[in-house]
């Protein structure tokens, strides 16, 4: 493994960075996330147009960039540092890899260059809100606990007739659900004895879709209601014994790594913020930073975000480290964006100022993509760290 980043990749990080800086700051995130999209749309094309940043993992076949899970972890560890609401995690991140997974290549080659060049949004529906179980990232998405059971609950469908299909059911926490163009809904086909879980591609117009947006935890990650009442669906690929859970977890690992990345800009984003604040800020004649003690915390919180930030860069590199990075990022993002609030002292503690946007983030990223002992406790588990369970209890040592 080559740690050292390309001159490409180090331009992409700056040249984001340079970007979100004039037009990424807290006035311009507070006011994104209160337009009927949840993100600015200007902003939205011109990263699409000048940076490309959703075509950035698309192959160049497709009019994307060719690049790597790396570049992509790069561009969101910058839009992590921003608090940058976009649709850029549930297009790119979870969205396009599925499609190029499984998609034909009739629909690879309608969907994958609208969504490199940003005229096109995606994001994936899951039933009951479980996106980290569906992802195979806190729990064996073979399972069909997630997705509700063929018998009842979750998204049904049926055929509907020449090669179409009708979904019914709902999914909640959908990212991005509200405005996103396209949606990658995850629906059980076949009944209750041969149930089988499928995606689906589901238009924003589609006859009995209904959308609503949810008041949620961290406005920069917008979250919607999906109803689906007889709504028209085409089949994502073909049925053929695909595996879906298996791209599902695939994929899952890759968004990890990803996300972990994200995480970590965000928890040196409050970390900065928090420096900058307490060189500022005086007490007994004196800049607050000078103290000892708070040197100490400092120090203690810079250590664990550049540690998150290895193993996110490794997990971009070898993706089935991606779980325990993001479950190791998420903690960092949880204990900087804590720490920047005590640090901040009495400012910190009013729900307006800009540190609670990081709490926010912290918070929220953990109830969708964790929470971190799951994270650790699935990957403990899939290495046999814990050993075998029997009827009587637990098999005592470590498996090898």
């Amino acid at each position: 493994m080559d740690a050292a980043f390309t001159a490409e990749q180090d331009e992409i990080r700056r040249t984001l960075r340079d970007l979100l800086t004039k037009h990424g700051g807290p006035g311009e995130v507070r006011a994104a996330v209160r337009t009927a999209e949840g993100h600015d749309p200007a902003l939205w094309h011109r990263l699409a147009r000048e940076l490309g940043l959703p075509g950035l993992a698309i192959a160049e076949e497709y009019g994307g960039a060719g690049c790597t899970a790396t570049e992509l972890a790069l561009a969101c560890e910058e839009t992590g540092r921003a608090l940058l609401p976009s649709p850029l995690l549930a297009t790119a991140v979870l969205a396009a890899p599925l499609i190029t997974a499984l998609g034909t290549p009739e629909q690879r080659a309608e969907l994958l260059p609208r969504i490199a060049d940003g005229t096109l949004t995606a994001t994936l529906a899951v039933p009951g809100g479980s996106m980290a179980a569906a992802l195979g990232l806190t729990a064996d998405n073979r399972a069909a606990a997630w997705a509700g059971g063929g018998r009842a609950g979750g998204i049904q469908a049926h055929p509907a007739g020449e090669g179409g299909w009708r979904l019914y059911g709902e999914a909640d926490r959908v990212l991005d659900g509200h405005s996103a163009g396209l949606l990658l809904v995850a629906a059980h086909a076949g009944g209750y004895p041969r149930s089988r879980t499928l995606l689906f591609l589901v238009s924003a117009e589609a006859e009995g879709l209904a959308r609503t947006r949810l008041t949620s935890m961290d406005e920069t990650r917008p979250l919607a209601r999906i109803e689906l009442r007889d709504a028209a669906a085409r089949l994502l690929g073909a049925d053929d014994g695909t595996d879906v859970c298996g791209a599902l977890a695939d994929t899952g690992s890759r968004a990890a790594a990803v996300l972990a990345a994200e995480a970590v800009g965000a928890a040196a984003g409050a970390l900065e913020r928090t420096v900058a604040y307490v060189k500022e800020r005086e007490q007994f004649g004196r800049a607050i930073g000078s103290f000892q003690a708070v040197k100490h915390r400092l120090a203690d919180l810079y250590v664990r975000v550049e540690a998150a930030r290895s193993a996110a860069y490794y997990a971009a590199w070898d993706p089935a480290a991606g779980p325990l990075a993001l479950a190791q990022a998420l903690e960092a993002a949880r204990i900087v964006a804590g720490e920047a609030v005590q640090l901040h002292g009495g400012i910190g503690f009013t729900w307006e100022h800009e540190a609670h946007l990081y709490v926010k983030r912290a918070a929220a990223d953990e109830l969708l993509f964790g929470p971190v002992h799951r994270l650790r406790d699935h990957a403990a588990g899939r290495a046999g760290l814990f050993g075998a369970v029997t009827a009587d209890g637990p098999v005592h040592g470590v498996a090898v």
